[in-house]
């Protein structure tokens, strides 16, 4: 009997499985995307791929929190009016259809980011300067309090940030960007995320503008780069030119080879039908001089 209730559980457990892999998944989206304070509303949409009779919502490591409706839709909209700090996390959602019993896969996960006005802005500071050549090294320090922090680097146009580090130790961090290029060009700011609240920001601080511009080319280089042309050019003719010889004289020679057989075969058919006719009983040159002939022409 047991082995019999161990193979329905597992061939129910397969169909399961099956059936909620041929759901699609869905996508979760956050409105606003970024900028979120303590206290406003914010609303996570997810996108339903099929029509959905039930919706959930789940936070990682936290609340779930699900929709039905008779009617079914292909969005559902989960709203916090007034955001508190245990509704920052990480989220995802996952759908039912109203004829079947198994639930989709999980949508990739959204982090609701919720900045603390009550952080102080972090400061932030460039190195060399703001105006820098191709290639240089330069570095964008932030800091601020000790709060055992992660620093966020922000580049306006990014809708991300697109560094991040840990506190090196007395509430700063350093940024490095090597050998910079005009593409690295823009404005900077920090923000950082106190221990113990991944998911909790400050407010932006302060910015930097980083100007990079092309390195002018050195005195002469133009000129240089036209005489190293003008000799790539010379060297390709010369090249040619004897590739050129060489063939013709390859030619050339074929040419009197095949001459050189022509004439031995026709010395040779001459000098066989004279001795056999008997026109003349002494040719006026041997026949072995002849041969000489043919084979030194």
């Amino acid at each position: 009997m047991a082995p019999m209730v161990v193979d329905l559980i597992l061939g129910w457990w397969l169909v399961a499985a099956s059936r909620a892999q041929q759901l699609p998944r869905p996508s979760l989206s956050l409105h606003p995307s970024q900028g979120v304070s303590l206290g406003d509303t914010v609303t996570l949409r997810c996108h339903l791929p099929r029509l959905a009779a039930w919706v959930w919502l789940f936070q990682e490591g936290g609340w779930s929190y699900n929709k039905g409706k008779e009617k079914e839709r292909d969005t559902a909209e989960f709203s916090f009016v007034s955001t508190l700090r245990e509704h920052a996390g990480r989220y995802r959602c996952q759908y039912r259809e109203s004829w079947s019993e198994e639930a989709s896969e999980k949508s990739d996960p959204v982090e609701l980011v919720l900045t603390d006005v009550r952080y102080p802005p972090s400061s932030i500071s460039i190195h060399p300067e703001q105006h820098v050549g191709t290639g240089t090294n330069v570095t964008i320090s932030c800091w601020n309090k000790d709060y055992g922090a992660t620093f966020l680097l922000h580049k306006d146009g990014s809708s991300a940030p697109i560094k991040h580090q840990d506190s090196s130790g007395g509430g700063a961090a350093n940024f490095t960007f090597l050998a910079v290029t005009p593409a690295d060009s823009g404005t900077y700011r920090c923000s950082y995320r106190p221990r113990g609240y991944p998911f909790v920001s400050s407010p932006l601080g302060d910015s930097v503008m980083l100007e990079v511009t092309p390195t002018p080319a050195p005195p002469g280089a133009e000129e240089q780069s036209r005489a190293n042309l003008v000799m790539a050019l010379v060297r390709g003719f010369v090249a040619a030119l004897v590739f050129g010889l060489g063939v013709f004289f390859v030619i050339d020679a074929l040419s009197l080879w095949i001459q050189r057989d022509d004439n031995c075969a026709a010395i040779t058919s001459i000098s066989l039908e004279v001795a056999e006719k008997a026109i003349t009983p002494v040719p006026k040159y041997p026949f072995s001089v002849l041969l000489i002939h043919c084979f030194l022409f």
